[in-house]
């Protein structure tokens, strides 16, 4: 199950993705942590996440693997806090508010 777009309080949106199809680590789904996830398809090119571009020659048509989840907070921040989505948990601050409940609950019901 995908996490809702991430969009930023100034517009700013993503994808951000952790499973065992998603460049993240650990590479499996539903883990109760992750260290890195893939970010995709950015509304806008954003310097801080460049260096973990699949593809430099379209940055907003691409994703992102194994970006630290720590980096994904300083992004949110940089951009003015989260407005609405999802993302994984292990995001500080935002993995315990804004993460895809659905799946935690699935694994309760396990």
């Amino acid at each position: 199950m995908l996490n809702k777009i991430v969009t930023c309080r100034d517009g700013f949106s993503f994808s951000c993705q952790a499973s065992h199809t998603n460049y993240c680590s650990p590479r499996v789904s539903n883990a109760s942590y992750y260290t890195e996830v893939e970010i995709g398809f950015p509304s806008d090119v954003e310097p801080l996440i460049m260096e973990y571009c699949e593809d430099p020659e379209d940055p907003t048509g691409t994703v992102y693997g194994y970006v630290p989840s720590d980096l994904v907070r300083h992004l949110i921040d940089k951009h003015g806090g989260i407005s609405s989505g999802e993302v994984p948990k292990g995001v500080p601050v935002y993995g315990n508010t804004h993460y895809n409940r659905r799946l935690d609950d699935e694994d309760r019901s396990a």
